[in-house]
């Protein structure tokens, strides 16, 4: 699939403000209802519109080959699972990793875990019988509303996603994660850039144009 999924255009929907609704929330599901992602997500049976991020990551940066073995990070609620099982083909493997409890996903691996605790990572590399060619990552702290803490706090996570990724990919493999625009990307691009022969920053169409969300894409990993 490339551009904007179908449907994007139509007839805005204005929600009345219901009693105890505040602002905030009428302002989020006038977006949700309003939205072209979320709607195309519901067509076409993804648990999330963040499914349509990793479609566009993937039709630009080509990672999901058939057969591949994949890890998705923080899984939940799946969408980006989904995408990844219909791209690798039966041939393939996903293994789905999230500290919470998720439905599973028909053909994926779903596993309940801190992705930090060496066991999580002997479970995966089991379900996965090897090494993996492509860790994912969509995960995010909870937000505060400064962004700088913000911006730092997402930064941890995809440093951590990074660490997981160098002990259980294979020579060649993949790696994506979420990350915030802000100044203290260079530490993570410098590990990156070491033990990886691409990397890049892709925004896909699907991010919202007032996040500052945008997945850093390295490829060739080398290891030690």
């Amino acid at each position: 699939m490339k551009g904007p999924p179908p449907g994007g255009r139509g007839v805005t929907t204005r929600l009345r403000t219901a009693k105890g609704r505040s602002t905030a929330s009428q302002k989020w599901l006038e977006r949700q209802l309003n939205d072209p992602y979320v709607r195309a997500a519901q067509a076409r049976g993804y648990r999330s519109r963040a499914a349509f991020k990793l479609v566009e990551i993937d039709d630009k940066a080509r990672l999901l080959k058939p057969g591949a073995r994949v890890v998705d990070l923080g899984a939940a609620p799946g969408g980006w699972t989904q995408v990844a099982l219909e791209r690798i083909g039966p041939a393939g493997k996903v293994v789905a990793l999230d500290l919470l409890a998720m439905d599973p996903v028909p053909g994926a691996i779903t596993l309940q875990g801190d992705f930090q605790d060496p066991a999580a990572e002997q479970a995966v590399l089991a379900a996965l019988a090897g090494q993996a060619d492509l860790v994912l990552s969509d995960m995010a702290p909870n937000t505060t509303g400064h962004a700088a803490t913000d911006h730092l706090r997402i930064m941890a996570l995809a440093e951590l996603a990074l660490d997981f990724a160098l002990k259980v990919l294979a020579p060649g493999g993949g790696f994506v994660a979420k990350v915030f625009q802000g100044g203290s990307e260079k530490g993570l691009l410098e590990q990156l850039k070491q033990r990886f022969a691409a990397v890049r920053h892709v925004k896909p169409p699907a991010s919202r144009k007032d996040s500052s969300e945008l997945y850093v894409v390295a490829t060739g990993f080398r290891p030690a």
